[in-house]
């Protein structure tokens, strides 16, 4: 595996950014934004048109990237060494986790750092974003998860042979996806490298969803310890099927 930390441009901040700035977003999704960029106008972001709403964001990221561009390269820096101090253990970790040799596997991946404290990611260029005020430790905690996204869903499609429009939102295979990394993350050579991993490495919202009085991310924890990775995929989505009505109410009431 080979992971590279790269700085985004302007244009690359506007477009991560305006993709959750829309009417269609929940206050769940645009809260980070307006608090950890308090420079964008919230009343007036809304009323501008898709093109007048990036010729205003251009405008703000043009200055963020000017006046934090030591951070940024700083930042950088820390990111890529304190990522080559723990790659060693991650492989191990998911070399075990998905019966997979990752030493030629997954070379081409990008970390690009923003001001998105989103952090989207994409599936088939094997990027994601990194929200820049991470330390080099929180860093490495996000692209562990990210990690195990591609892992997941490399082996998933080899079992599956399905479309991969299916891995995003809002389908269940997406869903299944962003809950089974707490599973996969318990194993102590990830959590402890991971400081996020005791406040939550996945969405707040799952620690709360109960399936039969038990907490599902434990249900999921429970298969994956008994069964090889690719029974695990198959039983988790069942169960998942089974209760998605249950999942997808507590998602809507939480977001």
């Amino acid at each position: 595996m080979k992971l590279v930390f790269t700085l985004a441009d302007v244009d690359y901040n506007v477009q991560s950014i305006s993709q959750f700035l829309d009417n269609s977003q929940t206050a769940y999704w645009t809260e980070p934004i307006f608090a950890f960029t308090p420079q964008i106008d919230r009343s007036k972001i809304y009323q501008l048109e898709k093109q007048d709403q990036e010729l205003y964001l251009r405008t703000i990221f043009t200055q963020l990237v000017e006046e934090n561009k030591n951070t940024l390269k700083a930042k950088r820096i820390a990111y890529q060494n304190h990522w080559e101090i723990c790659l060693p253990q991650i492989t191990k970790a998911l070399n075990s986790a998905f019966k997979i040799n990752l030493e030629e596997e997954f070379n081409d991946m990008n970390a690009k750092i923003t001001f998105n404290p989103i952090c989207p990611r994409s599936l088939s260029e094997h990027s994601f974003d990194l929200f820049y005020l991470n330390s080099d430790k929180g860093a490495v905690g996000i692209a562990i998860h990210e990690i195990i996204h591609f892992i997941w869903f490399k082996v998933w499609q080899e079992i599956f042979h399905d479309q991969a429009e299916e891995y995003e939102t809002p389908h269940l295979k997406w869903i299944l996806s962003e809950m089974v990394v707490d599973p996969i993350m318990r194993d102590p050579l990830l959590s402890s490298i991971n400081p996020y991993f005791e406040t939550g490495c996945v969405y707040d919202y799952f620690y709360t969803l109960f399936i039969d009085n038990k907490c599902i991310l434990d249900h999921l924890y429970e298969m994956y310890q008994q069964m090889p990775i690719n029974k695990f995929m198959q039983a988790s989505y069942k169960f998942c099927q089974n209760h998605e009505a249950e999942i997808r109410h507590h998602i809507e009431t939480n977001e």
